[in-house]
């Protein structure tokens, strides 16, 4: 397991094949014996076990979905392949692990994500726990990719070969995610590579939830977004979106809006624990002033019940990173699972580490 600060940081450039051609080859140790440790770990969180032949079919189906609907991060991902040494289904599965592990309602997890966005100016901030089982500490990566042609600069956090998981562009557009259980899952754009695709090409939380309108995700989730204007999430599920704007938003497991709240399949045990995370974020949230320092919001969110500590179970939800984005100031501040220590600090056009507001 790394510590905070070994958490790599690459930083990327080109089209999108040399993106991920570059990612895999600093990456490709790690991703290997990620692989290589029960299928990406997936069989040591699953009842029942999978094998490369036994995911071949599904993985068929999202390439196509993939290919179709996020066709530059296809290209991608042939590059991960390449760079990494791995096969195309392998560098495929690390993008769809999620829906592979699907989900249980019989499930019972301590934790998961806890995000929300406060809209204040140069203050505005988009904040998030990420609650991950499998121990991916020693998979957790930070990008800068600078694609050709592109305006824009993105900053992404990523597990285990992602392409994809929340992030910010130099446009001022931040984006964060949560777990939300509903509808079938099934072929289609994984939420994590929309949340790049929307970071690669949205400078705004308007243009977003454009681009949100026209993908088919493949499992359920919620998408918080806020640029320096306006803050909204996303809920999605089984192909229909539904969309709420204000200037201060939380959001954690379960659903929010009405017309999906019937449809919820989160477990009661882990329901309870998700609104107990959303009244304890509101709560600090509150108390917190609007210009507030980036390390303080890094504190509202590093102590329990909104932060999950290791426990030893690699089934269990933890948290293993804990992330404040500045869309007006450019800058991404980032804790691993030990929040007493110091944050790194990422800025589009540099990084550096340090501490403080």
């Amino acid at each position: 397991m790394t510590t905070d600060a070994a958490i790599p940081f690459l930083q990327l450039s080109g089209d999108p094949y040399e993106l991920g051609r570059q990612h895999g080859a600093a990456r490709a140790g790690a991703l290997r014996a990620f692989l290589d440790d029960g299928v990406a770990r997936l069989n040591h969180l699953l009842d029942h076990p999978v094998s490369p032949a036994s995911l071949a079919p599904p993985l068929g189906a999202f390439r196509t979905a993939i290919a179709a609907g996020v066709p530059d991060l296809a290209e991608e991902i042939r590059g991960l392949a390449d760079g990494a040494g791995l096969t195309e289904d392998e560098a495929l599965l690390l993008q769809v692990r999620r829906e592979v592990l699907g989900y249980r309602s019989t499930r019972r997890p301590q934790g998961d994500c806890t995000t929300y966005a406060r809209v204040a100016g140069r203050h505005t901030t988009l904040a998030q726990t990420v609650d991950l089982s499998g121990d991916l500490d020693d998979q957790t990566a930070f990008l800068s990719l600078r694609a050709t042609g592109s305006p824009r600069e993105v900053l992404m956090l990523s597990f285990g070969g992602l392409l994809g998981y929340l992030g910010m562009n130099s446009d001022g557009l931040a984006v964060g995610i949560n777990l939300v259980l509903g509808g079938p899952w099934g072929p289609g754009i994984p939420p994590y590579l929309a949340v790049r695709h929307l970071l690669d090409r949205a400078g705004s939380v308007a243009e977003a939830l454009d681009l949100l309108q026209g993908l088919r995700l493949a499992s359920s989730r919620s998408l918080m977004l806020c640029d320096r204007h306006g803050a909204a999430w996303a809920e999605s599920m089984d192909g229909r979106l539904r969309i709420v704007h204000d200037t201060t938003l939380a959001h954690t497991n379960h659903f929010l809006h009405p017309d999906f709240v019937p449809r919820d399949e989160l477990n009661v045990f882990a329901k309870n624990g998700s609104l107990r995370r959303l009244e304890a974020c509101a709560v600090r949230l509150r108390a917190l002033p609007d210009d507030a320092p980036a390390v303080d919001h890094l504190g509202l969110l590093s102590t329990p019940p909104i932060f999950v500590p290791d426990n030893g179970d690699i089934r269990r939800e933890r948290t293993v990173a804990v992330v404040a984005m500045r869309p007006a100031l450019g800058e991404v501040r980032l804790l691993g699972s030990r929040p007493e220590r110091e944050p790194l600090v990422f800025t589009t056009g540099q990084v550096v580490r340090a501490a403080g507001g």
